[in-house]
This record gives structure tokens, C-alpha cells and sequence, in this order.
């Protein structure tokens, strides 16, 4: 079980798909970061040797922002705009689309299940 960021990775999958388990990596980084460590693609995280392993922990640490960091770093963000006060933090702080979308119908991810409203009948 090769643990990475604070993350165990699963072991049978192949070394691109396992990466992508990390928070902040994706499909296009852990190409890359494969390509850079010279790591073939199809190879299973089981299959990598101890040092291959520490090579991609040390790639990872060196070049991103991954797990804890960027969680903190992403709420801090926001954070900061509803201290500011600014229209996308006002959105934040009341639980609603910050990007422009409708709310009139289909916010539900952001607004939460449907409140039924008293006397309301047509």
C-alpha cells in the first residue's frame, strides 16, 4: 500500500488512475507527473519499487499544492471574499450560486431541499 500526500493509494489500479485519488491531482497532472518520472502508464501502483515510489511522493511535495494544503488554501480563499463583503463572498455567506447561474429554478445543489411554503396554492 504506497501511502502519497497523506493518502493510501489502492494498490491494484494503474499508477495514473491511483494518483488522481489525491486531492488536487487530476488525469492531465498525473500524466504528467508519470511522464516526468519516466513511469510507464499501464504499470500498477503494486508493481512500483520502494524508490519509485519516493520519487513521486518527492515530485508531488516539490511542484503542488495537494491534500490539506489546498483544502486550507481554497477556504481561505473564500474566506477572504466574505470578508470583503464583495458580491461572490455575499453569495458564499448565503448559500447561494456564486458563477451567475439562474436561481429562480435548478440551484437545489446550492440551496438545499425544497422549503414548502405556507399558503402557497394555485
Amino acid at each position: 500500500m504506497a501511502r502519497i500526500a497523506g493518502v493510501n493509494l489502492p494498490t491494484n489500479k494503474r499508477v495514473i488512475i491511483a494518483l488522481t485519488y489525491i486531492h488536487g491531482i487530476g488525469r492531465k497532472t498525473a500524466v504528467d507527473i508519470a511522464t516526468k518520472l519516466g513511469i510507464d502508464q499501464s504499470r500498477r501502483i503494486q508493481d512500483l519499487s520502494d524508490a519509485e515510489v519516493l520519487q513521486v511522493r518527492e515530485a508531488i511535495d516539490a511542484d503542488l499544492t495537494v491534500e490539506g494544503d489546498l483544502r486550507r488554501e481554497t477556504a481561505m480563499n473564500i474566506k477572504r471574499l466574505m470578508d470583503l463583503a464583495c458580491y461572490r463572498g455575499l453569495r458564499h455567506r448565503k448559500g447561494l450560486p456564486v458563477r451567475g447561474q439562474r436561481t429562480h429554478t435548478n440551484a437545489r445543489t446550492r440551496k438545499g431541499k425544497a422549503k414548502p411554503i405556507a399558503g402557497k396554492k394555485k
